[in-house]
């Protein structure tokens, strides 16, 4: 007997360099999860200058960090990082790096996941 498929998650999307903007959003990450459950899928989508998020120079790093341990995926854009010179290297460990950060959001609309660009 195989398990049922896990529920559609959410996909938050980041393209804003305001380190403030960096604060709320990983306040609503925080807080969605305390709601729905830290078992709900969610997925952080950086691109242009919210790339800023996923570097490992942000102020937010610590804050980044657990969230990958916890469970959130976090996904920076390779396009925007070859438009900023970027290598992985240049992120926080546990990031993953998806194609194109518009994409990944799509396919996951496509798959059924909530998206929220706080």
């Amino acid at each position: 007997m195989t398990s049922p498929p896990a529920p559609p998650g959410v996909v938050i999307h980041l393209n804003d360099a305001d380190p403030d903007h960096h604060q709320a959003v990983l306040r609503n990450i925080n807080n969605l999860r305390a709601e729905l459950g830290e078992d709900t899928p969610t997925e952080l989508v950086a691109h242009g200058p919210g790339l800023d998020i996923c570097r490992t120079l942000t102020p937010h790093a610590a804050a980044v960090t657990a969230l990958i341990t916890e469970g959130v995926t976090v996904a920076a854009c390779a396009n925007t990082m070859r438009s900023q010179h970027l290598t992985a290297e240049d992120l926080i460990d546990g990031v993953h790096i998806v194609p194109a950060g518009v994409a990944e959001l799509i396919r996951k609309q496509r798959a059924g996941w909530s998206y929220l660009k706080p």
